[in-house]
């Protein structure tokens, strides 16, 4: 018998979360069956989107959603031997028994020296999702200009990452000055910490006079509204996130943007990576080999022990991190 530890949501969130949302609950797990194995976790996600998603998706007393990399411990499965890392939405738990159904093996061409936390940031869903955000919503094209938002976090600091690849010039807006360095860093063209600047508008101006061709969305909220009035005519916008609403007791209303996107004729999707996951697998493998050639810096946000998950998050809402949080079990 394994004890297993798991995190639930012991209260709906109210606004920003509080330590006592959660509980920690523990459990025994029994041998597999046949066809099934038992998954140890090493390191685990926390992500933005868990904040509006316990919303929609969880009812009070179930486990935390998200995504870890897990270690094979026991299995009865030919698929999956003992010994042998998986990526898994199994929440958070340190334990999970599992038919195999929605485990992701690590890459077999996966570097030894490599960290298998990156498969759940650069080389994992923040990773899909600055691909398909630029390639499949915005086609972004060569010489064309690109504006991020939340620039220096696990989905921002990617784009920014692609976009030079792609010959784009980039400007990033980030929440403080160390991230604006760690932007500068990786090479993004212009960069500004839009909580001292006098004015954003200003700040966009300034950083492409000549306006923006693509704007990758992480925000939302009334900063946007401003971001929208610098697109050149015939601007794309893929709408990723909105982080700077997600701990909203009531859902802000307006500015809203629509005359604005009828004059300049702008185009605004918004998107989930399910749709594209026939292209997961050659996907990662293109992220993989950007990390292995350099083109693609990862910078990640570790937090030590199981225990420290619900700080993790709430931390990670706040800011706190640079690159990808993850907890390492």
């Amino acid at each position: 018998m394994v004890k297993a530890k798991s995190w639930v949501m012991a209260k709906h969130f109210d606004g920003f979360p509080k330590k006592s949302d959660f509980g920690l609950k523990v459990e025994e797990f029994p041998e597999p069956k046949d066809g099934e194995v038992l998954l140890e976790a090493v390191f685990l996600s926390v992500d933005p989107y868990m904040r509006p998603f316990s919303k929609i998706s969880m009812k009070e007393g179930d486990v935390m959603i998200g995504s870890q990399v897990a270690k094979v411990i026991q299995s009865k499965h030919p698929e999956f031997p003992v010994g042998s890392h998986v990526v898994s939405n199994s929440g958070w738990r340190t334990h999970t028994l599992s038919d195999g159904t929605g485990l992701t093996p690590i890459l077999p061409e996966w570097p030894k020296d490599m960290s298998l936390s990156l498969a759940l940031g650069a080389i994992g869903m923040p990773g899909l999702t600055a691909v398909y955000g630029i390639e499949e919503v915005l086609g972004l094209q060569k010489g064309e200009t690109l504006l991020v938002n939340a620039a220096a976090g696990a989905v921002g600091s990617v784009v920014g990452q692609i976009a030079k690849i792609k010959g784009c010039k980039v400007v990033g807006s980030a929440g403080s000055d160390a991230k604006v360095a760690y932007l500068k860093e990786l090479g993004f063209d212009e960069v500004f910490n839009y909580k001292t600047v006098g004015s954003l508008e200003e700040a966009l101006r300034k950083a492409s006079p000549e306006g923006y061709d693509c704007f990758f969305e992480n925000v939302g909220g009334p900063s946007s509204f401003v971001a929208l009035q610098q697109m050149k005519n015939f601007g794309r916008i893929a709408v990723c996130g909105s982080i700077s609403t997600y701990n909203d007791s009531e859902p802000q209303t307006g500015p809203y943007p629509y005359f604005t996107m009828i004059i300049k004729e702008l185009k605004m999707e918004g998107f989930l990576i399910t749709r594209w996951q026939h292209k997961h697998p050659e996907t990662l493998r293109r992220l993989l080999a950007w990390v292995k050639e350099g083109k693609l810096q990862c910078r990640e946000h570790v937090t030590k022990g199981f225990e420290n998950m619900p700080a993790a998050f709430m931390g990670m809402l706040q800011g706190e991190n640079i690159g990808k949080a993850v907890v390492a079990v």
